[in-house]
């Protein structure tokens, strides 16, 4: 007599729709905020497409990039209107950091601490580039140069 191998059942699917319908909580309602004479309201969580669109435009300058990411929080023509408005890189800075705090936690952070939090990093930021920045101290040419001792 041989034996048969056993064939696996049909596999069973994963239903994420039905485990996300048992997961849901509330409706939880956006945070709502004015900038330059328009009311936003920001979704209750973060946009998939945020998230993907923030690790692609860390790097990146590219006005089309920024547009895509803020206009998945704010409304597509959000950026142009700022900018027309006069926006400055500080400002903007403290909008996206106060708004990214509170989709997270509604009321976790306010205006002066997005601010103060902002203006903290950019501190950080001048620091550590002042570090790279600073001419190394020369030798007094006696000698090998000192060594790490770890051999390449």
């Amino acid at each position: 007599m041989t034996e048969q191998p056993i064939e696996p059942a049909e596999a069973e699917v994963a239903d994420f729709d039905a485990f996300f319908a048992e997961q849901a909580e509330p409706e939880r309602k956006g945070v709502p905020l004015k900038l330059y004479g328009r009311t936003y309201v920001l979704p209750p969580s973060l946009p998939a497409l945020f998230t993907l669109q923030l690790h692609r435009v860390q790097h990146s300058a590219r006005p089309d990039d920024i547009r895509r990411l803020l206009g998945s929080l704010f409304g597509p023509d959000a950026v142009d209107h700022w900018t027309e408005a006069g926006m400055s890189d500080r400002q903007l800075g403290i909008v996206l950091l106060w708004s990214t705090a509170n989709v997270a936690e509604p009321g976790g952070v306010s205006m002066e601490r997005a601010a103060q939090l902002y203006d903290e990093r950019e501190a950080a930021k001048g620091k550590a580039a002042a570090r790279q920045n600073r001419p190394r101290p020369k030798g007094k040419g006696k000698g090998k140069p000192r060594s790490s001792g770890k051999r390449s």
